[in-house]
């Protein structure tokens, strides 16, 4: 029997059963928060992930739902004042815009430096920041089954889709690609492209199979719904169209890689996913997923090691453990670098070596994804040892650097090089090597990592 998709948005909040008996104070939190960050769930998440018993200290709430401090205080403060003072709609949305503005709607200067031309065209709906990988952003896929509270592509769905990354056209995709043939990799995300249709999606995908395109061997589909709606897989209107679309391309010679984005092992636990996983196994696709480390959701390595263990009975490949990006509601789920890296060495230690295909923790910076290896004592100091695992430069991928330690840092921009040999690895204008003798003078101890038990 099919299953209909049901979303929830905001203004179905008050309605809903589970939430009513958290109180007036939540529910007037979440709906200002929700004027300025995305907010969407649907009828699958509320009642097969969450364990209302557990609200507000369960996962997947903390995953989906809106949280006060998901926004500063002080904007948080800013926009009740004004929704209470009946300022009016238009200064209220001119103040909301303002606020996802100071949230760094897109981190990393994604737009400015990864969109590119083709002639004297610019492309806004592709990014090719590393020589192999073009990433493409169907304008019809920019939505998911549901949203993400801590979701670094948050912008994909605010503010009428001004801030928006999207591309509709599929002749000038191919095009592109036709016209570098460096590139062997092409990943498909958004949004999700698989809230798309079968038809919409194959429209993009097939024309891979023309002449010329032959260099594009790997296909990756960034997805959200084997968590969010695994209907999507199974008894979708479109589901077996879907299998057979991913058939063909593999048939026709090309890799076929489902870019699972799982927090939390609930995700997988559902009879309706695990049927999900096996039917895309069966179309011959390959199967990896990633995560950021999650304050409230997944800061625990028992969490990841019950995760990739999951993960590899399953079928599915460990990818990646990301840190959490600086935009949007990071403030909310941020850890320490020190904290992250000792989440992840602790869970690495407990699984088998199928699943220490999980690299991390790593860091998505304006120059590549910079992989935090461990800590090393250098006399009476430490440094981070760094390593970028793909950069805009390929030269530096694969060449372990060093950053001076910083217990409190949460993202590479707060780092600073610990020598004159790290310089390279740092952009330009990340300045702070003014004081490179710093390194040898005696730095704070801390127990950050030594006293971190697994929970």
């Amino acid at each position: 029997m099919k299953v209909a998709y049901r979303p929830i948005l905001p203004q179905q909040l008050p309605s809903l059963p589970q939430v009513q008996r958290l109180g007036a104070r939540w529910l007037r939190d979440s709906e200002i928060v929700a004027r300025v960050l995305p907010f969407k769930v649907n009828q699958y998440v509320v009642d097969e992930l969450i364990d209302w018993s557990r609200v507000p200290d369960d996962p997947i709430f903390q995953l989906t739902f809106p949280h006060r401090d998901m926004l500063p205080e002080d904007h948080f403060q800013s926009l009740q004042a004004a929704l209470d003072s009946g300022i009016g709609e238009t200064a209220v949305e001119q103040l909301i815009a303002g606020i996802r503005e100071r949230l760094n709607p897109h981190p990393a200067d994604q737009v400015a430096k990864n969109t590119p031309a083709f002639g004297d065209v610019s492309i806004p709906g592709l990014q090719h920041k590393y020589r192999e990988t073009v990433l493409f952003f169907p304008k019809a896929g920019q939505t998911c089954h549901a949203y993400c509270s801590f979701c670094f592509r948050w912008p994909q769905f605010v503010d009428g889709g001004s801030l928006r990354i999207a591309l509709a056209d599929a002749a000038m995709l191919t095009a592109y690609l036709r016209a570098h043939r460096e590139v062997t990799d092409l990943l498909v995300t958004g949004g999700d492209p698989l809230t798309m249709t079968t038809r919409r999606l194959s429209a993009y995908l097939e024309g891979l199979l023309e002449p010329g395109l032959e260099h594009v061997q790997n296909i990756r589909l960034g997805t959200k719904a084997l968590s969010f709606w695994p209907h999507r897989f199974v008894d979708g209107e479109d589901a077996d169209e879907l299998l057979r679309l991913i058939e063909r391309l593999s048939e026709a010679g090309r890799h076929v890689a489902i870019m699972l984005h799982v927090n939390h092992p609930v995700e997988l636990s559902t009879a309706i996913a695990q049927q999900a996983i096996r039917r895309l196994r069966s179309a011959g696709a390959q199967l990896r997923s990633q995560s950021p480390v999650l304050r409230h959701v997944n800061d625990s390595a028992a969490v990841w090691s019950a995760l990739w263990k999951e993960q590899v009975r399953l079928g599915i490949h460990p990818y990646y453990m990301f840190v959490v990006r600086d935009t949007g509601a990071k403030s909310r789920f941020d850890l320490p670098l020190v904290r992250a890296l000792d989440i992840y060495q602790h869970a690495i230690r407990t699984v088998s070596g199928l699943a220490r295909t999980a690299r991390g923790p790593s860091m998505s910076t304006s120059g590549g994804k910079v992989e935090i290896k461990g800590v090393i004592s250098l006399g009476d100091s430490r440094a981070f040892v760094l390593n970028y695992l793909q950069a805009r430069d390929p030269d530096l991928v694969g060449r372990p650097f060093l950053a001076r330690y910083d217990e409190h840092a949460t993202w590479f921009d707060e780092l600073r090089p610990a020598n004159e040999d790290a310089r390279e690895f740092f952009p330009p204008g990340h300045d702070c090597m003014d004081d490179l003798a710093a390194l040898s003078r005696p730095q704070p101890s801390t127990t950050a990592i030594a006293s971190t038990s697994i929970r």
